[in-house]
């Protein structure tokens, strides 16, 4: 078994293991940077060393010159942030790999959800977010998510921007109320709407009004580089918001749909633009709806092209679906636990995902140690390598975090707190649906009491107590039927000379 020594510029993940299990520094295992376009699985049991390999991997791609994002649900990638602290364990594994260790920092910066946390904040308006994510967020189900998404279809069409959660509360009640506004388009039963509503108030008690409004992120912020060429790594610091597993994958989720929609197509590059991490990628997949994977799979089809590679982090294969599983060209996987029928299931399934190899893959995984992988990735030819048993290099930036005073002084220092740090709330939905049912309603002409209707009229007369007077000679002559006769007769005549006095007088004009 040889190891993966590309020519261009790569990762440097570790060394090949021999077969009495000590590391070859001669057979160095990479990836190279060409290829991280083709995404990829970082996976393993709970302490086997997934978030080192993260580290691993974003330290190295900044120090070439590639930004990264990654979602810190833990707390403990902001060592990115310091430089690593030297101890025997961190030179034996040095030497046992052939790698020269020296301490080092990544150009970082640091945001939150909405300014919850440390960090600056990142928000995205009600619009931009989108019906589809947000129906994943509030668990609903198809039918209640495509009345949503009826929803925003309305106030799109009708003018009202959604760019927090009060605006589309506003709109929803308007709707319920107002029924007919959906007239010819469809409609939205009570019943689903009240729905709606109780899950955005329980959003929005959870703090979720916070993450929505203005100013929106703009996803070119992620694809800094620093004056000396270091690509600058993002992390999103999620520990405040951690037990709302389903809102932080589904905004990561729109973070990447937004960086498809915003970048320009690239085709392939010598490195990517920018390298996205999914930690703990199974709560982007859990309860979601068959639309939201969808979107899913076709974002993450699609935005290779835009230079853009994405790395899920998980604990087993299976917790990404196999639309998505199958675009993922690196595999690096740690050791997996075989302690249940379920985990051994899981197991074997693993092993069905790897290319033949020459190793007892379902023995070697449940004995590999930690900080060991077995790999395959994309050639620079595009072909997959070999899987090959691996001893994963030492982060050189802190495998800790970072200190509080390190983590202030930097988001102290960013000039993007400036940009986003206050939020601004402008007229939108809420305050244009406040001013309509604010207006008086339009005042109607009153009927004039002393003009009766004809049916009251003849009711009117006879309630009146005076006696009529005898009518006088005139006019009975004027009441007699022949003289109502004569007067149609000369109506008549007098109305056809009028009429032809006005059209030969028009018919005149026209010449």
């Amino acid at each position: 078994m040889k190891g993966y020594d590309f020519e261009g510029p790569a990762l440097e993940l570790g060394a090949l293991v021999r077969e009495d299990g000590t590391a070859d520094p001669s057979e160095p295992i990479r990836i190279p940077l060409s290829m991280l376009n083709r995404h990829g699985l970082v996976a393993g049991a709970t302490g086997t060393g997934k978030t080192k390999t993260l580290q691993l991997m974003a330290e190295q791609l900044a120090a070439q010159g590639v930004p990264v994002f990654l979602a810190d649900v833990k707390g403990d990638l902001s060592g990115l942030a310091s430089p690593g602290a030297a101890s025997d364990r961190v030179t034996r594994r040095a030497a046992e790999v052939g790698q020269t260790w020296s301490p080092a920092a990544c150009p970082a910066e640091f945001y939150c959800l909405g300014g919850l946390g440390s960090g600056v904040p990142i928000r995205a308006t009600m619009t931009a977010f989108g019906p589809t994510l947000l129906a994943k967020v509030l668990g609903l189900n198809e039918t209640q998510e495509s009345s949503l998404g009826l929803i925003f279809y309305f106030a799109d069409k009708n003018g009202m921007p959604l760019l927090d959660l009060k605006d589309l509360i506003a709109v929803i009640r308007y709707l319920t109320g107002t029924p007919e506004a959906l007239s010819g388009i469809g409609g939205l039963s009570a019943a689903t709407a009240g729905v709606i509503l109780r899950a955005l108030t329980n959003f929005e008690a959870q703090g979720a009004d916070a993450f929505f409004g203005e100013p929106e992120f703009d996803v070119h912020d992620l694809l800094r580089v620093t004056p000396d060429g270091q690509g600058m790594v993002s992390i999103l610091e999620l520990p405040a918001v951690q037990d709302r597993p389903q809102l932080f994958s589904t905004f990561l989720m729109w973070l990447l749909a937004d960086l498809f929609h915003e970048l320009p197509e690239v085709g392939d590059l010598d490195k990517p633009k920018l390298v996205f991490f999914f930690d703990e990628a199974h709560l982007l997949f859990d309860d979601a709806s068959k639309a939201f994977l969808q979107s899913i799979a076709q974002t993450v089809r699609l935005i290779r092209s835009k230079g853009v590679g994405v790395f899920f982090v998980t604990q087993t294969p299976n917790d990404v679906p196999a639309d998505v599983l199958a675009q993922l060209g690196a595999r690096v996987q740690h050791a997996l636990r075989a302690f249940t029928p379920q985990d051994a299931k899981a197991l074997r399934s693993t092993v069905s995902t790897f290319p033949a190899s020459a190793y007892d893959l379902e023995r070697l995984l449940t004995e590999l140690g930690i900080g060991e992988a077995v790999v395959t990735v994309l050639s620079e030819t595009g072909a997959p390598t070999p899987v090959a048993w691996t001893r994963l290099r030492a982060p050189r930036t802190l495998m800790a975090p970072s200190s509080p005073d390190a983590i202030a002084g930097v988001i102290a220092a960013s000039p993007l707190q400036r940009k986003y740090g206050t939020a601004v709330d402008r007229d939108s939905a809420y305050e244009m649906l406040s001013a309509k049912l604010a207006a008086p309603p339009p005042a109607e002409a009153p009927t004039p009491a002393e003009a009766p209707t004809p049916a009251e009229a003849p009711r009117e007369r006879e309630t009146r107590e005076e006696p009529e007077a005898e009518p006088s000679m005139l006019e009975s002559v004027l009441e007699s039927k022949e003289f109502r006769s004569m007067a149609r007769s000369a109506a008549s005549a007098f109305g056809r000379e009028i009429t032809r006095s006005l059209f030969g007088t028009a018919r005149r004009g026209r010449r």
